[in-house]
């Protein structure tokens, strides 16, 4: 019997059906000809993650969600007066929190049904450029519409409602965004065009959350910004900042073939045929299989740490609103940078030993901030900006690793599983926040929530049986 053929990954196929002419070794290369991409589609195609940025920085984690639409302007005027310490009204914010929490948990299923099927369209009609255009829209069309989120209790489910769909249309756009990488990059370069990508995206943030501060530092120059106006215009600047900075990348970037000998199949259909490539992806390329469910895992626990970072600072540390905003643009600094470093990094030394070495630091990061609670600001500003700069070179280290191992004509389905099964277990990090919390009866607890689900990702990464990477001369 024929020796089995070795992928330039290093992984080898086994079994004695034929092979899907995706996971041949020829499929396996990214721009296996060498040919050197123009720094133009690189360059256009990471000020996507720039473009996007707004709406994770400001409108999801350190703005928009975090100091306004759970906070007291969304609480009836008799219990928003109260002080912040009488049980009616931390009770009723626990309940906006909590709102909010049930709504992006549907908008996570929406992502888990939708990711997979979309993704696998896209490869098989090759209009990953085309969908990425609509969910880039949609993602503006979102932030746009939440400047008629007036401070009212009667808004706070239609905001919530329009953040959650927004978080939708985000997460789909990423699917074919990340498909698009292989297109952009050479198997030399694959690990320092992704980290540009996370890098511009980390830039961008830091830019954004700057002209928040500055504006708070004007006052606004003098508008009224009753009625939370403050916050709708921050959300339509993330509008226009998505669709102008987005450009670029629809001007410069190529249009990715349709893949090769896959026949087109109905939208309901594709779950009969993802089915199958799960099982094929399982025989044939069981590290990818296995990495995906092991990323899924400290993915969450990555998100975690920025997710739940403002509140730390706000709750646990006493930062005021301009020192969490102060804290979320130094955050994002020290991670861009980071990312930038580590993608090189990461073509030199494997993106496998770029996520354990993150993880490592990040877990006894986090154990450090947890036992100095009570040491005052300092902590948290050098244990949170560590943590950070290990955030995003794990982030891009995955997309990185995935895109190595992907076979070729999948990306956009691979890439979307990569979404699902972040999406599956995407209540572990939130899930064990609150639980230690109620346990204990302290907000600092929930540190070690994340910091669990941290060590076990890890765990599941060391005991995946990825190839030993190459470095590609």
């Amino acid at each position: 019997m024929a020796s089995a053929p070795l992928l330039p990954y290093g992984e080898i196929v086994t079994g004695n059906d034929a092979p899907d002419p995706r996971f041949s070794t020829a499929a396996m290369s990214t721009n296996p000809d060498e040919t050197a991409v123009p720094r133009r589609q690189v360059y256009s195609w990471a000020l996507w993650d720039w473009a996007t940025q707004p709406f994770n920085s400001v409108i999801l984690t350190f703005v928009f969600v975090s100091l306004y639409l759970v906070s007291d302007q969304f609480l009836p005027a008799d219990v928003a007066v109260l002080d912040a310490a009488d049980p009616v009204k931390q009770r009723a914010l626990a309940d906006l929190t909590s709102g909010y929490g049930f709504v992006t948990f549907w908008a996570g299923i929406a992502i888990l049904l939708l990711a997979p099927a979309l993704g696998q369209n896209a490869d098989r009609a090759g209009r990953k450029k085309r969908w990425l255009l609509l969910t880039t829209a949609l993602l503006a069309l979102a932030q746009f519409t939440l400047f008629f989120v007036h401070a009212d209790p009667a808004y706070f489910w239609f905001g919530a409602i329009t953040v959650a769909v927004g978080s939708v249309f985000s997460e789909i756009a990423g699917v074919n965004y990340n498909a698009l990488l292989v297109g952009v990059s050479t198997p030399r370069t694959i690990g320092r065009v992704s980290g540009l990508g996370w890098g511009m995206g980390y830039i961008g943030g830091i830019v954004a959350l700057a002209i928040v501060v500055a504006l708070n530092f004007a006052n606004w120059f003098g508008l009224d910004t009753s009625d939370g106006l403050a916050y709708r215009l921050i959300a339509v600047g993330s509008a226009v900042w998505t669709v102008a900075f987005s450009i670029p990348l629809f001007l410069n970037v190529p249009e990715t073939p349709p893949a090769l000998g896959l026949r087109r199949v109905g939208f309901f259909a594709s779950y009969v045929e993802l089915v199958r490539d799960v099982v094929g992806l399982f025989r044939t390329h069981r590290p990818t299989f296995w990495f995906l469910l092991a990323s899924a895992v400290y993915r969450d626990g990555l998100a975690g740490v920025f997710a739940f970072g403002g509140v730390l600072a706000a709750v646990v540390y006493g930062f005021s609103t301009n020192e969490v905003i102060l804290f979320g643009i130094a955050a994002n600094v020290v991670a861009g940078i980071a990312t930038i470093v580590a993608g090189r990094l990461d073509d030199r030394y494997g993106p496998r030993a770029v996520i354990v070495t993150s993880l490592a630091v990040l877990i006894v990061m986090a154990g450090a901030v947890f036992f100095l609670h009570d040491a005052g600001k300092l902590p948290f500003w050098i244990g949170g900006l560590i943590l950070s700069a290990c955030v995003g070179p794990a982030q891009a280290a995955t997309r990185s690793l995935l895109a190595r191992v992907t076979p070729d004509g999948m990306q956009g389905e691979i890439f979307g599983l990569y979404a699902t099964t972040g999406r599956v277990v995407s209540f572990l990090a939130p899930g064990l926040w609150a639980l230690f919390i109620a346990w204990f009866g302290a907000t600092y607890w929930g540190i070690l929530g994340i910091l669990v689900v941290l060590l076990v990702g890890l765990i599941l990464l060391i005991l995946v049986r990825l190839p030993k990477h190459v470095r590609v001369a």
